[in-house]
């Protein structure tokens, strides 16, 4: 949706994750292991890529089309170990011509062991692949969006969160431009990238005329695995979605804290604190049943969704009206379970 939509309160989408793995530490007959993909326009990026992740690629008919970027939040197996299978492919495929794996320093040492002594073993991958250590602030930047990392506390793993920030921008109003007899096509666009117009009876039309006031972008925040949320408040702090570990239910918070995981109960705290609009759980033990993830949850945050896989999310704001949906906007469930 162009910028030209973006008008009297349209909700518009500006980033979308496809859940492939929502299982915590290991797979279960239901839910393989850590593994999202984010999309905007022509971008997608991987995030984490726990084993078995490019069967859970191809069976969510996604493919491996534009799939240069792979952001992890840490090093742990069950983050990293698809990784190898996802390079063998693409040596054999030659599916894309370069891949760029952006994590903290301890999860780079581990995955580049793992390509390059146990896939490649000396050999010289036939695709560009690039490791970029990133530090918490913007580490990538687009026309119109930028990532930010922010330090997670889990287990002395240097863990990373993100935070997927559409920039600011002025939306179009059409109505304004109706008035102006501004037609639809190219001179709109010209008019929302800041230029000023001249129309066929010879009136010039300036940006301002046609453009609201600046308002914030979409904001959008992955959290991995976490021991703690009180340090991940501001980093939140008024998500449009928050995408988070829940591993274990409060009656086990021993057993969280002694993990270095959070319950259900701090992730919809967290959620509260924040003032986030809408709350995605995933990285779900086994042990427990979904309704009772989401019962724990809807005690303290109304409009929140256990993910499962192949789950697709679009993630939107409302340019007018800011407060969250009424239900949250998952777009479609593969299995009915």
């Amino acid at each position: 949706m162009g910028e030209a939509e973006r008008g009297q309160g349209i909700i518009t989408p500006m980033f979308e994750i496809v859940f492939l793995g929502t299982s915590a530490s290991a797979p279960s007959a239901r839910r393989g292991l850590s593994a999202q993909i984010v999309k905007h326009d022509e971008f997608r990026f991987l995030i984490d890529c726990g084993e078995g992740t490019q069967r859970q690629i191809l069976q969510s008919g996604l493919g491996f089309k534009h799939l240069n970027h792979i952001l992890v939040t840490h090093g742990h197996l069950d983050h990293i170990l698809g990784l190898a299978g996802l390079l063998s492919t693409f040596m054999r495929w030659e599916t894309i011509d370069e891949l760029n794996i952006y994590s903290g320093r301890w999860a780079l040492d581990r995955i580049h062991d793992l390509l390059y002594g146990v896939v490649l073993r000396g050999a010289q991958p036939p695709l560009k692949l690039q490791m970029h250590e990133i530090l918490p602030g913007v580490f990538f930047e687009a026309d119109d969006f930028t990532i930010t990392a922010f330090p997670v506390h889990h287990r002395g793993s240097e863990c990373l969160g993100f935070k997927f920030e559409e920039k600011s921008h002025r939306p179009f109003l059409p109505e304004n431009a109706e008035e102006l007899g501004v037609p639809p096509g190219p001179q709109r666009r010209d008019l929302v990238n800041g230029k000023v117009i001249t129309l066929a009876d010879g009136r010039r039309v300036r940006p301002d005329e046609v453009l609201g006031p600046l308002k914030p972008g979409v904001r959008f925040v992955h959290v991995g695995d976490a021991g703690r949320t009180e340090d991940l408040v501001e980093a939140c702090r008024q998500a449009d979605a928050l995408v988070i570990e829940s591993t274990y239910l409060e009656s086990e918070a021993e057993m969280a804290r002694q993990f270095s995981h959070l319950t259900v109960k701090q992730a919809a705290e967290l959620a509260v604190e924040a003032g986030v609009r809408q709350l995605i759980l995933t990285h779900i033990s086994r042990r427990y049943r979904e309704k009772d993830v989401l019962s724990e949850a809807q005690a303290l945050f109304s409009n929140v969704s256990v993910a499962r896989d192949f789950d697709v999310y679009q993630i939107k704001q409302s340019f007018d009206v800011l407060e969250a949906a009424s239900s949250p906007a998952r777009l479609r469930r593969e299995r009915p379970y």
